[in-house]
């Protein structure tokens, strides 16, 4: 594959505060990347360096062998956090609009602005304008004016933070679709389903750099467990013996009890093994990310 992202030795201070220390990442072409981590890690900081929305104190950004300039501008499609719509506009000269400021010819732009509005199920809103949408088809019309000018790129902050369940799952479609078409995405996100489902790689950032790097499956593999027991216990100090004796190493996830795994197990053989250790209640679960992420970060203990 191609380096289509190249980020080298970025580095970006507000005041003080060091926010990105030395981030090195290369996104593949076809490659859906994500970042994530904890508020503050940098991940918002790094998409604005990506598109030229703020300038890095030291290190390079490349897209396509390109340094980050105005004439990059034309390879990256951004889908902010926020509706950057224009609320009084209807969706398809919302979509008119943006593609006007990137310069297509008047037939191009009504053929992509037909062509979106057909492949991203706007036509039936398409009396609405962007202002009175639901949250969901504003988030939708958003990624479509991202595409508008067919980038290379794809930059998506959050794409399914703000809308509900529903929205979200038909955002992963979307997004799936085009992924498998071969776009090229990098996104943020808080949501560790989300990067499961979307992405072929994700690195989780802490500090300004990135902590761990790799595909969901390889994250996972770092996790010293085939599977997860989450416990509720009535003597806690008793269920720690217990486990210690088992060999089991302890964690607490999201403030909840947990024992991870060696072999695997089944529900009954976890509790007869912990059969009088104070134990009242035992789920059995496999390794996902979010184990990862808080392993990797260090907020497991």
């Amino acid at each position: 594959m191609t380096a289509l992202l190249q980020i080298s030795g970025l580095r970006k201070r507000f005041g003080a505060r060091a926010v990105l220390q030395g981030l090195d990442l290369t996104v593949e072409a076809g490659e859906t990347v994500g970042l994530l981590g904890p508020n503050g890690c940098g991940k918002s900081t790094t998409l604005n360096l990506v598109c030229g929305l703020l300038q890095a104190d030291a290190g390079q950004v490349l897209i396509a062998g390109q340094p980050v300039s105005p004439r990059s501008a034309a390879l990256v499609g951004y889908c902010p956090q926020d509706s950057a719509l224009y609320r009084d506009l209807l969706p398809a000269e919302n979509l008119d609009f943006f593609a006007r400021l990137h310069g297509l010819s008047a037939a191009r732009r009504k053929a992509r602005v037909d062509e979106l509005m057909q492949r991203f199920g706007l036509l039936p809103h398409a009396a609405t304008r962007a202002g009175r949408l639901s949250s969901g088809w504003q988030q939708r019309l958003s990624l479509a004016v991202a595409l508008v000018h067919a980038p290379r790129l794809l930059v998506l902050d959050e794409p399914s933070s703000a809308v509900d369940l529903q929205a979200r799952q038909a955002l992963w479609t979307l997004i799936d679709g085009l992924r498998a078409a071969g776009t090229t995405i990098l996104l943020t996100t808080h949501q560790l389903a989300e990067a499961e489902r979307l992405c072929s790689r994700v690195a989780l950032l802490q500090g300004g750099r990135i902590a761990a790097l790799g595909t969901p499956a390889q994250l996972c593999s770092r996790v010293p467990a085939q599977a997860v027991a989450q416990l509720q216990t009535a003597d806690e100090a008793a269920t720690l013996r217990r486990a210690a004796a088992l060999g089991w190493a302890v964690r607490r996830y999201g403030g909840q009890l947990c024992c991870l795994l060696p072999l695997s197990a089944t529900l009954r053989e976890v509790v007869e093994a912990l059969d009088g250790a104070g134990v009242t209640a035992v789920s059995l679960q496999p390794v996902t990310l979010e184990h990862a992420y808080l392993e990797a970060l260090g907020a497991a203990a």
